[in-house]
C-alpha cells in the first residue's frame, strides 16, 4: 500500500543507482525500495521505528539498513543527488520564467 512518503517510479530511478550493490548471498526478502519506503515513512511521520505499518518491512530490518547506509554515507549521497536535481530544476524554471517576460 503506497503512502505519501512512498517513492515514485521516477524517484526510484534516481535513487537506485546510489544504493550499495548486494553481495552475492541468498536473495533478500525485502527489496531496497521497500526498505527505503520504510525509512521515508518513519522520517516523514516521526514515529518510533517499532510503529512502522505492518505492510512495510519489519522495523528491525528498516532500522538496520538505515544505520548501515547512514554510516556508509549512502543517505548523504541520496540527499546530495536529490538536492542537486531540485536546484537544477529550479534554475531551469527561473530561466524559463525570465525568458517569458
Amino acid at each position: 500500500m503506497p503512502y505519501k512518503s512512498s517513492l515514485t517510479d521516477y524517484e526510484w530511478e534516481i535513487i537506485e543507482p546510489l544504493l550499495p550493490k548486494k553481495k552475492k548471498t541468498r536473495p533478500p526478502k525485502w527489496s531496497k525500495r521497500e526498505i527505503l519506503d520504510g525509512i521515508f515513512y518513519q522520517l516523514k511521520n516521526g514515529c518510533n521505528w517499532c510503529d512502522l505499518p505492518t505492510d512495510l518491512p519489519p522495523y528491525s530490518t528498516v532500522f538496520w539498513h538505515y544505520k548501515q547506509w547512514r554510516a556508509e554515507g549512502v543517505i548523504e549521497k541520496i540527499m546530495n543527488a536529490l538536492h542537486e536535481l531540485v536546484r537544477s530544476q529550479e534554475k531551469k524554471t527561473q530561466v524559463d520564467n525570465f525568458n517569458n517576460c
